[in-house]
């Protein structure tokens, strides 16, 4: 009788233990999509590609009608001739080409590192959340596997979600009142 009591109270021990832990899941991949800063760097980027290939269309229109001019006068030169000609053009086109693919390549570093900055951001948003809100453990859910089935009622993706926007747009709003005053002095 005693070890059944013993075996009770371990069970009431444990059972109400259970029920003070907080624990929760988010999904991972919708709160960095719905992020607006995430959204906002996205729409960044955007617009320098676009600028970026408005210049590098430019460039091109330039090759191309250099190219043309330049068949046209190699066709009326000696073979040895048509030879220097075409290494000279290709002399001249080669450093603006490596540059064009410098900077695309530096704009996607710069990207990526604003996107790895993004992830960074949500994840100590959620540890800072989970401990302001007394949780336990707040696991991710991902297509890695890691949380494969939460009860929705587990799911804080939303409320965290709408919680780290309200603070991204409480800095902006200060960063834009910084600003301004700055920009009255």
């Amino acid at each position: 009788m005693k070890k059944v009591i013993i075996a009770l109270a371990v069970l009431v021990a444990f059972a109400s233990c259970q029920e003070q832990e907080k624990i929760a899941f988010v999904d991972n991949s919708k709160v960095i999509d719905d992020y607006q800063m995430k959204i906002d760097i996205e729409k960044k980027y955007e617009n320098k590609n676009a600028a970026f290939a408005k210049r590098r269309d430019s460039v091109g229109r330039v090759y191309q009608m250099e190219v043309q001019t330049i068949q046209l006068q190699l066709s009326s030169m000696s073979a040895r001739k048509q030879e220097e000609e075409s290494q000279k053009f290709q002399q001249k086109w080669q450093p603006i080409q490596q540059q064009m693919q410098y900077q695309q390549q530096l704009m996607e570093q710069d990207f990526n590192k604003e996107m790895d900055s993004v992830v960074v951001k949500v994840g100590d948003f959620v540890e800072g959340y989970g401990k302001k809100n007394g949780y336990t453990f707040i696991f991710g859910k991902n297509r890695a596997g890691s949380v494969m089935y939460g009860v929705e009622t587990k799911d804080i993706t939303e409320v965290v979600t709408e919680a780290i926007n309200a603070d991204y747009g409480n800095k902006d709003s200060e960063t834009n009142k910084e600003e301004s005053a700055e920009a009255k002095e």
